[in-house]
């Protein structure tokens, strides 16, 4: 495992989600190494707190943005950690709860925020910016082809009402993108919903926030793997640790301060991808604290 797990050392899972990872953390550095689980869904940190019991005070949850983990740390008079994982992926749990409005598979309001605390959904989004702006999200966050003519058909749709469910802007799109040039390998509302959801939460401008703070917090020899899930995520995980190892003038950082372990993304096998379809965009990048 890249992240290196030993006993006697403290990870941070920055992405709880259900607790996988983190369960498969503390499992590899039993007796005594200790996971801080962060996650800003307060359904997702619900379903980590009981999946964790069994390891008692090994485990430390809170439910935060990561961005925020500088901070937590320092609260907790930690100094440094010996790795840090971000798994970037959306949690089946989040998927799966229709009332979230995260997929266009299921019925559901349009909503798409991982921190409920938040004021801004996807519904605002879509019925209360402007074509232009609808059209800069599409593109710039789903690299929709498609972008201005899906735009301008969501503002003549909410001139007759309002667009408040996730059937219902995925109906737009449907119509929107002619059937003969709607990909055949992902559905065609996916670029949209994509693009939306990574506004609603800022999620490229926390990627870059952590990424670009994170490897302070690493010991010397502490790992931060990431496991991105689409491109726009990859590519930044990717420049970010070459910046990084890099240095100088064109670093971030006026000498080198990481490692890059993974030259190239480590994708899941056939038998990953057979097993857990969802994994079949995941790709897994690996820096190393100097």
């Amino acid at each position: 495992m890249l992240l290196r797990c030993e006993s006697g050392r403290t990870y941070v899972d920055a992405t709880l989600g259900g607790g996988g990872h983190a369960m498969e953390i503390l499992k590899r550095t039993a007796p005594d190494g200790m996971v801080i689980g962060l996650d800003w869904d307060e359904e997702t940190v619900s379903e980590a707190r009981k999946a964790l019991i069994p390891f008692g005070e090994r485990v430390k949850i809170f439910r935060e943005n990561f961005i925020h983990l500088p901070q937590l740390l320092k609260t907790l008079k930690i100094e440094e950690v010996d790795g840090i994982l971000l798994d970037l992926g959306l949690s089946s749990f989040q998927l799966e709860r229709e009332e979230r409005g995260f997929s266009f598979r299921r019925g559901g309001p349009l909503d798409m925020r991982m921190d409920q605390r938040m004021d801004r959904t996807a519904a605002y989004l879509v019925n209360h910016l402007s074509p232009e702006e609808l059209e800069d999200i599409l593109f710039k966050y789903g690299n929709e082809r498609w972008a201005k003519r899906i735009a301008k058909a969501i503002a003549q749709e909410r001139d007759r009402g309002p667009i408040e469910t996730t059937q219902a802007l995925g109906k737009i799109v449907y119509q929107t993108i002619p059937r003969r040039l709607q990909s055949r390998k992902i559905d065609p509302a996916t670029k949209t919903f994509q693009a939306l959801r990574i506004r609603v939460n800022d999620e490229l401008e926390n990627l870059k926030e952590i990424l670009e703070t994170g490897w302070a917090l690493l010991k010397k020899g502490g790992r931060m793997c990431v496991i991105s899930f689409h491109s726009l995520e990859d590519r930044m995980v990717k420049e970010t640790f070459r910046k990084l190892e890099k240095g100088g003038t064109d670093g971030l950082s006026p000498e080198a301060v990481m490692r890059v372990l993974t030259k190239k993304p480590i994708i899941p096998s056939e038998e990953e991808q057979r097993k857990n379809p969802r994994s079949r965009s995941a790709k897994l990048r690996c820096a190393e604290r100097v």
